[in-house]
Formats: structure tokens, sequence, C-alpha cells
């Protein structure tokens, strides 16, 4: 039985070119978790703080290393997260998951490179290509006709698929409307509003989107607000009611479930504490018929495609790109699980030195 000798973790702060998405940030902080085992193999993982407190998660995960994951198995990391989980029954996940989201992809890596496989043949699966859609560059306060140029450009890189960010206003109705005339048949409509809307504005949202034949709706009120999301859902007509990055494990996803609230789910990798959480969440989903779509970070959520069948798209927004030399790749709006051992996502040469944190 080989276990785990080596387990470390540092930050780094990755600086953006401009403030993106709906929280608007102008940098990221990234935690780096690195693992090694008794034969020398290696894995990597990463997780990321969005808005601060990057400094209590990477305690979190210098908590959890010694006393938790030294001294390990090498080769369950489903166990391996299990194991983390429970040591914290009496304070609760919060920062944990985000640094237990790190250490799980470090485990996951290891583990598959201890077999020689990529990450999703660990993960029980079998190689799938899988559409991609763009959703970097918009802005909610992007008029039409802006926001149909940003869709058409990421028509032109062959995206499968394209998701507006809306304000949650009486303009939106437009914007979609401009980028559907613009856009091909064969490229499909989403749009996202990050939790913008109440009840009554979602409902009339939902509408709008279903007259321009969306895909589904993203994220239209406050994740917490479990019924509003069930009434809603109940009332769509062809757009789907999509969410899941707010959702901090299987306890917050389940209600959802069991409410009909979604019809698609969006798991985060730092939210939901990694990619075993993530695993587990898509399967209990494909028990109730619910498709998963998840947030961001196409070329490492390509190994949960590969895993679940339930996932049926991937999400380009480019975000902590720059970090890493990736593998598998958007050609023609669609991506292939690289066949290389483990997740694929080595760390660019120099980038740990240069964007490393004093700790």
């Amino acid at each position: 039985m080989t276990t785990i000798t080596n387990a470390t973790a540092e930050l780094l702060r990755l600086p953006l070119d401009r403030p993106v998405g709906g929280s608007g940030v102008a940098q990221i902080d990234v935690l780096a978790v690195d693992l090694t085992d008794g034969d020398g193999a290696t894995g990597t993982g990463f997780s990321y703080c969005i808005g601060g407190g990057s400094a209590v998660v990477l305690a979190a995960a210098r908590d959890l290393l010694e006393p938790r994951v030294r001294g390990q198995r090498a080769d369950t990391p489903e166990a391996l997260w299990r194991h983390m989980a429970a040591a914290l029954n009496r304070i609760g996940r919060g920062a944990h998951n985000l640094a237990m989201a790190a250490i799980d992809v470090a485990a996951w890596d290891l583990h598959a490179k201890r077999l020689n496989v990529p990450m999703g043949i660990a993960m029980g699966g079998a190689a799938r290509t899988m559409p991609v859609y763009g959703s970097g560059g918009y802005r909610p306060d992007h008029g039409p006709e802006e926001t149909r140029d940003i869709a058409l450009a990421q028509v032109e890189q062959g995206f499968a698929g394209v998701k507006p960010r809306l304000a949650g206003d009486g303009a939106d109705a437009a914007k979609l409307a401009a980028v559907r005339v613009a856009i091909p048949d064969r490229v499909r409509l989403m749009a996202d509003v990050n939790e913008k809307c109440d009840l009554a504005g979602a409902m009339s949202l939902l509408s709008a989107c279903a007259d321009v034949g969306c895909l589904w709706l993203e994220e239209p009120m406050p994740a917490a607000d479990t019924a509003a999301y069930a009434r809603l859902a109940a009332t769509a007509t062809g757009t789907a009611v999509a969410t899941g990055e707010h959702l901090q494990g299987m306890a917050e996803i389940m209600p959802y479930l069991t409410a009909g609230g979604l019809h698609i789910l969006q798991p985060d990798l730092a939210m939901m504490g990694g990619m075993t959480p993530c695993l587990a969440a898509a399967r209990t989903a494909e028990s109730f018929g619910i498709s998963v779509a998840p947030h961001f970070l196409p070329s490492l959520f390509i190994h949960l495609a590969s895993a679940q069948p339930n996932v049926t798209w991937l999400e380009d927004f480019p975000l902590l790109e720059p970090l890493f030399d990736i593998q598998a790749k958007t050609v023609n709006g669609a991506m292939t699980m690289p066949d290389a051992p483990g997740h694929g996502m080595a760390w660019a040469e120099g980038v740990r030195a240069r964007c490393r944190l004093d700790q």
C-alpha cells in the first residue's frame, strides 16, 4: 500500500486585465496543492477565492494536510475526501470546502497518474466529446449591439453556444433578440442573470428567453430561495432553469432536486469542495433526470463529463487559464478528454514563482 508522504499548499495571485464576471473581480487568489506518494508519483490541484478570504482558505488547507492527508492511501481519492470531511462535522465546511477542492483535485490527479490513465477514466468513465459554449466578455450594462458583437465573435471562434450576461431589467429582451437574430440557428443561446431578479422578474425574463429559444436561464434569483426556484421551474415552457454555482455541497443541492427547483445543475469546483462531491452531485442529479453543465473550467470538467453521461455542456469562461499549460482544447465548438494521465493541467513554466504570495 502506497501512501501520501508529502503534502503542501501555497497561494498564488493572478491579476486580471479587467474586472470580470458577475462579481466584477480584478484578481483571483488560487490555492495550489501538491501531493507526493511513497513511489515518487505526484499530483497537483487547485481551488480559487473570489472576493477575498484566501488566507483563511490556505490555513484551512494546511490544517487538513498534516493530520488528514499525509499518511493516507494514494489510490483512494473518494475515501480521502470523506476522511477530510469527517473532520469538519463540529465546525462546518465554510472555507474548508474551498481547501478540500484543491486537495481533492490533486488526489484525483495523483490517482490517475498512478494508473497511467486520464482522470475521467480513473473516475469510472470513458472518453467523450462535449459541446462548449462561450460566456466570457459580456457585461450586464452592455447594450444589444455590444452583446451581439461579442456573441458573433464567439461564433467566429467556433463555440457551439453563447451565453450573454443580463442585467435583470427591461432591456434584457432586446439583447437576447439581437443575439438570436445575428447568430446561426445551429448555435445555442443561453442567458445568465447572476441572481438579479425576484420571482416576478424571473418569470417575465423566463418568458422572454422562451420567445427567442434560449436553452436555459441561469441564476435568475438568489440561490438561497429554493421555494421561488421551484415555483419558477414549474412555469417553464421551452427554456430550462439552471443554477448551482453558489451551492455548497449536496446538503444545499438536494432541496432543489426534491422540490423540482432546477432543470440543469451547475456545480462549482470550489464551492462544492472538489471533483468527488461534483461527481456525487452529477450521479444524484442523474437519478432525478437532471442534466449537468458545470461552472467554467472546461479542461477539468471534461473528466466529469467523461464519467457522467448527464453532463451535457462545458463552459468556456477564460479566467485561470493563464496559470496552466492545458492539454484539452476546444476545437470546432467541442472538447475531447485528453489521453495523458491525470487531469492534463500542468502549471505554466515559472508561473508559481511569479504569482506566489508571501505567506
